[in-house]
């Protein structure tokens, strides 16, 4: 903490990432954000459907932030929120500030709903969930690892159930982990909690 605060002198406003893994809530959380006064960076690129019914609020450029070798625009994201997969969080160039909110959801629903939206584009995925499973706990790992090693990081991490159950107090969280004074009541009023279509029993 102590590290990430004297940073603020040499590299300005932090970063707010909201990362993830794919279909854990990230678009939400943009959309909470978006709702509470921060200001959020999306290219529109991206268009909503049916797995996304509210859209992505995703750059494109980002999702290849492991090979770029040219980082600078991320600069223009100092004070306002970008979604970057959790994958890439490692990526992420080491000339800014970076306060990260997590989105937890439980595996079994990350891979029921990547499975549908797999479907819906009528493509087909091979890999064993189990596997896929293996694979997501590592990044989660690898995630908070990266976080505890790098002072320029400051990480939050937010259950995707809870936040639906109870998103006004999420928006008091992610409020006083930012150290902002953001609108929880429209915050939580971004919530629709029927777009938790594959809620584990």
């Amino acid at each position: 903490m102590l590290g990430f605060l004297r940073g603020a002198k040499r590299f300005g406003d932090p970063v707010i990432v909201v990362s993830g893994l794919p279909r854990s809530g990230t678009s939400m959380m943009m959309r909470m954000l978006e709702a509470g006064g921060v200001e959020i960076m999306t290219d529109g690129e991206r268009e909503a459907d049916v797995d996304n019914p509210k859209g992505y609020y995703e750059i494109e450029r980002i999702k290849n932030l492991e090979k770029e070798t040219d980082k600078s625009y991320l600069r223009e994201a100092r004070g306002k929120a970008v979604k970057v997969i959790s994958f890439l969080l490692q990526f992420l160039p080491s000339d800014n500030r970076y306060q990260i909110i997590f989105m937890r959801r439980d595996l079994d629903e990350v891979l029921t709903s990547q499975n549908k939206m797999i479907a819906h584009r009528g493509s087909m995925d091979t890999t064993f969930d189990e596997d896929m499973k293996e694979s997501y706990r590592n990044d989660i790992a690898r995630v908070r690892l990266l976080c505890r090693k790098k002072a320029i990081i400051e990480l939050c991490e937010i259950a995707y159930r809870d936040t639906v159950n109870d998103p006004v107090a999420t928006a008091a969280t992610v409020a006083k982990f930012l150290g902002r004074d953001l609108d929880p009541t429209a915050m939580a009023q971004a919530v629709d909690p029927n777009l938790y279509r594959n809620r584990k029993a």
